[in-house]
């Protein structure tokens, strides 16, 4: 008896390898969930829905996006978090939850980065500095110059405490050592509303928004916050360029899975999210979004988020921010 209750031991010793891989081969073979954990109609749900409707048609399984939004994308990122590790349930979510909150909330019901695995960037979009028409500037030199004879005289918006463009104003503030004051706004739009109603004298926006008002001379785009200049606005220099060497800040969309999804399925899951990301569709959609595919996958998005993670909260140490 103890020789064959060995011997059944063995064949299930020998048969958990196979038990790991078996899952990857025919994944997915049901559909997958895609939580975005910000409200339905914005950048985050649109990149979602575009990347889910090209990885259904590639996998022919369905991806399913469903929003989940609140508390700044933790509440999202939670039932993400505590899901079932097997490639199922997968967030796709801006920068928030994996690489400001933390910093941000102080204390966060989850962990960024334990109880999530990385799979892949999958769009960036340009952050564009902008100024009301009748602000005397013309360049970011021109800009901090204004803000150097005026202290703590200059506001500028941003949809909310913790959003990139709020970021991407404490990175100018600290980095060009001058004193503008943040005014959050419930929303890009209405802050965007004060800036051309000339409520304000700058922002920082994401580039979809920001396109339409330049076009109409409703507002004066001065730079872009990436690291390379954007295709929409060729002739608009980085701020890098423009006087602050090494800044550097972008909207983004990143997809994750939870923590303990076995490898084989992340793999799979990457490959098929790397295809998406080529096709011609969906690269043609992300640009008519002002939005460019991803190129960080697996490790390299890990590391990515790391650096991000700590950029993001140096900045918000000094700026003495915190979650509303």
């Amino acid at each position: 008896m103890l020789h064959m209750i060995c011997r059944v031991a063995l064949g299930f010793a020998l048969l958990l390898p196979f038990a790991t891989i078996a899952p990857a081969q025919d994944y997915p073979n049901r559909p997958v969930k895609i939580v975005v954990p910000y409200p339905a109609g914005g950048s985050n749900d649109v990149i979602a829905r575009i990347l889910a409707q090209r990885l259904s048609e590639d996998t022919k399984q369905q991806f399913i996006v469903e929003n989940r939004a609140g508390a700044n994308g933790n509440i999202g990122a939670v039932a993400v978090a505590g899901s079932e590790p097997d490639g199922y349930s997968l967030l796709l979510t801006a920068p928030g939850p994996l690489t400001i909150n933390a910093a941000l909330y102080g204390k966060l019901p989850f962990d960024p980065a334990k109880d999530f695995a990385p799979v892949a960037l999958v769009a960036s979009v340009p952050i564009v500095l902008m100024v009301h028409p009748e602000v005397k500037a013309n360049s970011v030199k021109d800009l901090i110059a204004l803000a150097q004879t005026q202290p703590g005289k200059l506001n500028f918006g941003s949809s909310g405490v913790g959003s990139t463009n709020h970021l991407a104003g404490e990175l100018l503030k600290s980095m060009a050592k001058i004193d503008i004051v943040h005014v959050a706004y419930k929303g890009a739009a209405p802050a965007m509303n004060d800036l051309l109603g000339g409520h304000i004298p700058m922002m920082f926006d994401n580039m979809p928004a920001v396109l339409p008002q330049v076009a109409g001379n409703k507002v004066r785009a001065i730079a872009v916050a990436g690291s390379k200049r954007a295709g929409s606005l060729p002739d608009v220099p980085t701020v890098a360029e423009a006087g602050l060497p090494g800044f550097e800040a972008s909207a983004w969309f990143g997809l994750v899975a939870p923590a303990k999804t076995p490898a084989p399925v992340l793999a799979k899951l990457t490959d098929a999210v790397a295809k998406a990301l080529k096709s011609p569709d969906v690269a043609k959609r992300f640009q008519e979004l002002g939005a460019e595919p991803g190129t960080y996958f697996g490790s390299a998005y890990g590391t990515f988020l790391q650096a991000e993670s700590k950029k993001w909260a140096e900045v918000i140490r000094a700026s003495g921010a915190k979650a509303e």
